[in-house]
């Protein structure tokens, strides 16, 4: 099994991988598939099932699925000119996507929140149309946006195909389990992030890697600054104050004045969470990692490492992203990185594993050690439910970026002050993290149905 660090870490737009980038990319691929077909089409159509549905709204999806049927793709997403499209259509009623006819799309009458059972293949599921000028159906597929903006059709799904994954004999260290991964490193001499990078290197150069790391960091890094310098109100109606740049600014002003206790240190991870999550929140652009609703983990802990440990260098950031990936890459192959399949764990405690595994890279460890802080930080996030408020990326999510970043620094220093060896092997708490969310209630796993989304008032 092979998933790309580029695949795993993807530039996008909030605020929900799952829920506004995967719709969008769906909305891209049927138009493709419509630009094959031998025959006219008149008009569009769009129903959304299972948390798509649910938490729809609040996640932007419908402006999301709109987009995509008008040609929009998250990593070229403009601002602009998507207010621009979606205004179009509001008043024409029909969307103008490129290299097809303007086509009739009504979302008043089209783009259909289906309340019922979710499709068979995910929770995240979706069904684009294709109509003639009577108004039926003459073309169709069905999508499950199956988490990180990672989309797969109906047959896909049930062949358990994604195009993202290649086939383990086409790269050098086809690890499918951390026992393998440990394995493999053992047999070979080199590190995680070696081994990665060894594997990349069947479809890019050097040169094309190095240059992706830096994009990808860079995007992250610039999604901090952006959040820690703008104040506000989030979209949305729960009215969230953004409080990113005033946490920022208090904890510059205490240097100096002999006041801080040590814990304060946990602000700063958690301002530099919160600064991606509230952009997320407010659509702006974002890296998955491995997800929009778990954006924040991943950066705030290469930021706190570049800011606060002595002997931090930015040359090392590649290395923390590749080990990353690689743990990113055993969850979502062996269990799930979607809030909709098997709730937040998955998401942010996904990330936090991803970051404690980084960050234990970086600061020396050894690959079992490594793989014990990813163990560590995943087990304690285990039975963590998704259930915003409102069904937006706000609450509880923001504040929950912070908690996970703090869990993972926490994780590759527990590991660190250890020797690799350890009780539970990640696989485990991968595996009873699968369990798990097949056995949570529906209503905790990204459809607003229970939890805080039901407990906290909603205006």
């Amino acid at each position: 099994m092979f998933l790309s660090v580029f695949d795993m870490f993807k530039v996008g737009v909030g605020p929900s991988s799952s829920h506004t980038m995967g719709p969008m990319v769906a909305g891209s691929r049927f138009l493709d598939m419509l630009r094959g077909l031998p025959f006219a089409v008149h008009g569009l159509r769009a129903s959304l099932h299972g948390s798509l549905a649910f938490t729809g709204k609040g996640h932007a999806t419908d402006r999301a699925t709109i987009l995509g049927l008008a040609g929009f793709l998250p990593e070229t997403y403009d601002a602009t000119a998507a207010e621009a499209a979606l205004a179009a259509n509001r008043e024409t009623l029909t969307l103008a996507p490129p290299g097809l006819p303007a086509l009739v799309f009504d979302p008043a009458k089209d783009l259909i929140f289906d309340f019922g059972p979710a499709l068979p293949g995910h929770a995240n599921g979706m069904v684009l149309m294709a109509t003639d000028a009577q108004g039926d159906v003459i073309a169709q597929e069905t999508y499950y946006s199956i988490g990180g903006g990672f989309v797969l059709t109906a047959d896909e799904a049930a062949g358990v195909t994604d195009k993202s994954l290649r086939t383990p004999s086409s790269v050098p260290f086809p690890f499918q389990t951390a026992a393998e991964m440990l394995q493999m490193a053992a047999g070979s001499g080199k590190s995680i992030a070696e081994m990665k990078r060894a594997n990349e290197r069947r479809f890019r150069t050097d040169a094309e890697i190095d240059a992706g790391l830096k994009r990808i960091w860079s995007v992250m890094n610039d999604c901090i600054e952006r959040g820690m310098a703008t104040e506000g109100i989030l979209p949305g109606g729960l009215k969230v104050k953004r409080r990113a740049k005033g946490i920022r600014d208090a904890l510059i002003a205490e240097r100096g004045m002999n006041l801080t206790a040590p814990h304060v240190i946990n602000d700063w991870m958690s301002t530099y969470a919160m600064a991606v999550n509230e952009e997320n929140a407010a659509g702006g652009q974002v890296v998955t990692a491995p997800t929009n609703g778990a954006a924040g983990v991943v950066p705030a802990v290469i930021r706190y490492w570049l800011d606060h440990v002595p002997g931090a260098s930015a040359a090392r950031v590649g290395e923390f992203l590749l080990t990353a990936a690689a743990v990113g890459g055993l969850v979502k192959h062996n269990a799930s990185i979607s809030g909709a399949e098997c709730g937040c764990q998955a998401e942010v405690g996904s990330a936090a594993a991803m970051a404690a595994a980084g960050l234990a890279a970086v600061l020396g460890g050894t690959v079992t050690q490594i793989e014990n802080a990813a163990e560590i930080a995943l087990e304690h996030h285990l039975g963590m439910t998704c259930d915003p408020v409102k069904g937006l990326v706000q609450v509880p999510c923001i504040e929950r970026n912070g908690l996970g970043a703090i869990k993972a620094v926490s994780a590759a220093s527990l590991a660190l002050r250890g020797d690799g060896t350890h009780l539970v092997p990640l696989d485990a708490a991968i595996e009873t993290m699968r369990q798990t969310g097949r056995d949570m209630h529906e209503k905790y796993k990204e459809t607003s149905l229970g939890g805080l989304a039901v407990n906290v008032p909603n205006c």
